[in-house]
């Protein structure tokens, strides 16, 4: 019982906190190109990681480490380069509804790597969160017809490599405490963006002195530290607790968050997007509904 309070905590606290990240991205890019704002996330966030989590390591195993770094790869790495690219051309609250994609990916990873079950009303919910999914892009082009919605590809993109993080974790790391997995990730991508962050141009004149620097640095300590820090480790944590699909159903919740600091911010969300988001939320929860599981032929 106490697992089962625990989880729905978890999952609440996580929705809110992802919920909020979008904006911040957008915030963020205002003093930031995406590939300075992706690669000074994974910098801060890991050395946050690191000063509170260092000796952790010790417990991840010779074998364990493989799914480690692949674990950080797909689901920190490329996701939040990919995010930060999207929200150059879509705005925040898009972004945050087409992460309910992440629960219907899980599914296809779940089955197609790890040869995990699935029922007929998964298999709809699939098809009906991505018929969703097209009708929120469709729409979008004509509420905002400056925006690149081809940019949502990047979201989608990224939900696919979150999907297969949740997979890893649940197969492969059960064993390995949520924090020595978020440093272990951490740890795995800090180089390269190490490598990406002086060539990126942020410690330039021109960045340093823009009208928005400080603010868009602010707006991205706080996304490190507690979007992705301690979410992290919280995420890592519920799918422990949970199953995989259950543990991304977060993205039930985060549209809704998403979509209030949208529209604080004067984003345009229109009532045929309003349908569009129902639509993948519908598909979500046919993914996640219960039944009795067959295997795929």
């Amino acid at each position: 019982m106490k697992a089962q309070n625990n989880k729905w905590f978890y999952l609440i606290v996580l929705s809110i906190i992802w919920g909020t990240s979008y904006i911040l991205i957008k915030k963020g890019l205002e003093g930031f190109t995406a590939i300075q704002l992706g690669s000074a996330r994974i910098v801060i966030a890991g050395l946050f990681l690191f000063l509170i989590g260092f000796k952790s390591l010790k417990t991840i195993s010779k074998k364990e480490w493989k799914w480690v770094i692949i674990s950080g790869f797909i689901g920190s790495f490329f996701p939040m380069f990919l995010f930060a690219f999207a929200e150059t051309e879509i705005d925040s609250s898009i972004a945050a509804i087409l992460n309910s994609l992440v629960p219907l990916f899980t599914l296809f990873v779940g089955l197609l790597a790890f040869s995990i079950s699935f029922t007929r009303n998964q298999l709809i919910g699939v098809i009906v969160g991505l018929l969703g999914a097209g009708f929120l892009i469709f729409f979008g082009k004509g509420v905002n017809p400056n925006q690149n919605y081809w940019y949502a590809g990047f979201v989608i993109i990224a939900t696919i490599g979150y999907a297969g993080n949740a997979n890893i974790i649940k197969s492969k790391l059960q064993n390995v405490s949520p924090m020595a997995i978020a440093v272990g990730n951490f740890a795995s991508i800090i180089i390269p963006a190490l490598i990406v962050l002086p060539f990126s141009g942020i410690f330039s004149t021109e960045v340093t002195t823009g009208e928005f620097f400080w603010s868009s640095l602010g707006y991205v300590v706080i996304l490190c530290a507690v979007g992705t820090c301690i979410a992290k480790v919280m995420f890592n944590r519920l799918v422990q607790l949970s199953s995989a699909v259950f543990s991304v159903s977060v993205t039930y919740l985060i549209p809704i968050v998403g979509i209030f600091w949208g529209l604080l911010d004067g984003e345009k969300f229109s009532l045929k997007q309003f349908f569009a988001a129902l639509v993948i939320l519908l598909g979500v929860y046919l993914v996640n509904k219960k039944k009795t599981p067959q295997k795929a032929s």
